[in-house]
């Protein structure tokens, strides 16, 4: 009863879209080079799954940010951690980290380009540039939240600064952690597909610039489906983590 709850009105929504989408196309409102018909965008849905096309540049694309979003989180932990652990350390890399936050990755492009040309280097690189923030700040406010009373309670049984912060402070964070993994994951799915759309002969992004430059608007669609398709299935499945680790999710703030 709770899942028909779910999936009900979801259904509905979706199915206003299409309807939508149908009946401006069925009305000749809008040409047919500009907005193509649901069914044609699906018949060349179809076509694309079938011959592998589709498929190559989803699992090109999904490497690509499994790639960088674990090089980020490896990142993010480490520099937040440094931060617990040695908090004199902080001033001389914090100023630094909220300069490159403010920078868009995407204008890091034409210089990473200009460095390690259009490799999967630069790819990655805008990867880890998108999501390693939304991470570092989660992982930072997880530890710099943790109760003090419970820190106390650590010290009265003589743990040091180590053993606290794994006994301690880690376990702790883990929500925040956990939901700064989840916010970064989008972050690195629209990092890649623009870096794909400059900086790439593969990938879900290149497929999208290339049906442009050949006027195929109904292969745009289908690429930009397939991205908000993927894209929710990683940020579900990262969801079920969150739930299943973080107690719930009126402690998360995701459903």
């Amino acid at each position: 009863m709770k899942l028909r709850k779910r999936i009900l009105p979801a259904l509905i929504g979706v199915g206003a879209v299409l309807l939508a989408w149908y009946l401006v196309c069925a009305s000749g409102v809008v040409n047919d080079y500009v907005l193509p018909s649901p069914g044609r965008v699906w018949s060349t849905f179809l076509k694309m799954a079938a011959s592998g096309e589709l498929i190559k540049g989803v699992l090109v694309s999904l490497g690509r940010v499994l790639k960088g979003f674990g090089i980020a989180f490896a990142l993010a932990f480490l520099l937040a951690s440094l931060r617990i652990l040695a908090p004199a350390s902080e001033p001389y890399y914090e100023y630094i980290v909220q300069f490159f936050r403010n920078v868009p990755p995407i204008a890091m492009i034409p210089l990473l380009i200009l460095w390690c040309g259009i490799g999967e280097t630069t790819k990655t690189v805008i990867i880890v540039l998108a999501s390693f923030f939304p991470m570092y700040l989660s992982i930072v406010k997880g530890f710099t939240g943790c109760d003090p009373r419970l820190l106390e309670v650590a010290r009265s049984f003589d743990y040091g600064r180590g053993r606290a912060f794994f006994r301690v402070v880690l376990p702790s964070a883990m929500a925040d952690i956990l939901v700064g993994m989840r916010t970064s994951l989008g972050y690195s799915w629209r990092a890649i597909i623009g870096a794909e759309m400059v900086a790439a002969s593969t990938g879900l992004g290149h497929m999208i610039l290339f049906a442009q430059q050949m006027s195929r608007t109904d292969k745009v669609i289908v690429g930009i489906l397939t991205i908000g398709i993927v894209g929710r299935v990683t940020d579900w499945l990262l969801g079920i983590v969150i739930r299943r680790f973080a107690g719930g999710t009126a402690q998360n703030g995701w459903d």
